[in-house]
This record gives structure tokens, sequence and C-alpha cells, in this order.
């Protein structure tokens, strides 16, 4: 048994049903395993998959195909924004700052790899200068929001001895509060600079971008005694795709086109808890 398809449902959706099994038995699939009842079960890849695949591709489930052998990851690296939350913090600056359809018409294209990401973040900081600094918090308190199945996520891997590591191209004040709330062992980002209270439109250097990302995974990889085939990396936008395709299980997680392609994993209506299923953990085993 050399690699195992995972079909992991919509949360609530149950969408793995009698039809879906049906159809799995009728394409060759046997000896599916439940990870959780109607919504996450596994099974040995079998010679008609393609054949499966297209007849369930209406459905609300996502369908992957991971290596049988070292399946459970002693590390997980995570981007922060519209991946462990549901918002681009720097749009939210932006909203506050009065222009936010601006830095957000920069922010899609850069996430899609349509603009270099270093020349994208200086110019949306160029347009927070001034802004008091208070106002993070409050964006924080007010605004973000958690991708569901993130904290249990987190709590899940770390009890069974992973190491977590949330590694972004946002900013450390943002960062380090999302790492606390979630329970993350550590966090990367740019740093803003800040002068008597409030952004002086300008960010720290060096400008931590895609290659910060791959080196971060190596680096902590390397620290835990392990190669980067041991970790779990997950992300949406264009400059994380080095770092899924350097981690051995990379995650595109509600993703841009462009990454969905490049990333060999691809959910697209399960939550964060999908890691866990692709890992083979079963939802019994899961740490709320």
């Amino acid at each position: 048994m050399d690699s195992l398809l995972i079909l992991i449902a919509a949360p609530g959706s149950r969408a793995i049903g009698s039809d879906v099994l049906s159809r799995l038995h009728d394409a060759g699939g046997r000896n599916p395993q439940w990870l959780s009842d109607g919504e996450a079960l596994e099974v040995p890849v079998f010679e008609q998959l393609p054949r499966f695949r297209a007849e369930i591709a209406r459905l609300p489930i996502d369908a992957n195909v991971v290596p049988a052998e070292n399946r459970r990851k002693r590390l997980l690296i995570a981007d922060m924004d519209s991946t462990m939350i549901q918002q681009e913090c720097i749009d939210e600056l932006g909203v506050v700052a009065g222009v936010g359809e601006r830095i957000k018409d920069i922010t899609i294209r850069a996430m899609r790899g349509e603009l270099d990401f270093e020349g994208a973040l200086k110019e949306r900081v160029g347009l927070l200068r001034g802004l008091e600094e208070s106002v993070i918090g409050q964006i924080v308190r007010e605004r973000i929001t958690y991708m569901p199945g993130g904290r249990t996520l987190i709590a899940t891997m770390k009890a069974a001895g992973a190491h977590t590591a949330l590694v972004s191209g946002g900013f450390t004040p943002f960062t380090s509060r999302v790492a606390a709330e979630l329970g993350f062992d550590e966090n990367q980002a740019n740093d803003l600079i800040i002068r008597d209270g409030r952004l002086t439109g300008e960010v720290g250097v060096p400008i931590l971008g895609q290659q910060a990302k791959v080196d971060a995974l190596r680096r902590i990889a390397s620290r835990l005694g392990v190669s980067p085939e041991h970790a779990v990396a997950v992300g949406d936008g264009a400059n994380d795709i080095p770092m899924l395709l350097e981690a051995g299980m990379g995650v595109a997680l509600h993703a841009k086109p462009k990454v969905r392609e490049q990333a060999r994993i691809a959910i697209d209506h399960a939550d964060l808890t999908a890691l866990l299923y692709l890992q083979g953990y079963k939802a019994s085993e899961f740490v709320n």
C-alpha cells in the first residue's frame, strides 16, 4: 500500500454517503477506513481513481492522494492571512486608514502572483503612513476571525509532540497576537516601523517573503532534528508556493488558482482539520 486516497467532506455535510461508497466500490476502491463517519474516509489508491474523482467532482468533497508512509508530521508551518485567520491584516489596516479598496486591489494581485511581493508590500505599507499604532489591537479584537478548525489542528498536533510555527509575510504585531491566541510555539513576520505611536509607512528590512518561509521551514526542521519531509505546510497565496513544495505535505487551503495548480494537495471544501485527516488522525483523536 504505497498511497492512500483521502476523502474529506465539507464540515457538517456528511457528503460521503452510500452513493459515494457505491461509486467507490464500483471503481475498484476496497477496504475503506472511516476517519470520521460521513465526513472523512481513506482507501488504498486504486486503478480507476481518475474516473471516480470525476464522478464526485460536483460534490463538496476534497479528494487527495498522500503517501502511506510518514504521514504524521513533526512540524506544522502555517501562513496567517486567509489561512489561520479569515482576513488579510493589511487590508483591515487599509480600511481603518481609509484606503481599503486601493490596498485590497494590490493584495489580490500580489496573492495571485501578478505583482512582486516585496514591491507590493512596500506600496501598501506606504499608504498607511500616519496611522495610529493603537488600531492594531483594535483590529485584532474587533475585525479578526479565526479559520475554523485551526485551534483543533494546533492542539492535536502539539498533543502528539509536533512543533507549530506561524510564518507570515504580514506583520509581527498581528502574528504575535494570533500565535498566542491559537497556541503556536513560535511566529515570524515583517516589522512595521512605528515612531511616536504612529506607522511611518515603512517596513523593516530585510523584507520576509516567500524565500523566508522556505528558510524558516528548513531552519526549524533542522533545529528539531528532522528534514522538511517531516513537515506539513499550509497556505493560500502565491508567496506560499515554494514553502508548500518544500514540505513533505504541502496543503493549499481555499487557495488562489495559481497555488492550487502547483500544490500537491488542495483543500477547497473542508476546514483546517483536513490537515489532521490527511495525516491519518481520526476525529476521535482530535484535541479540542
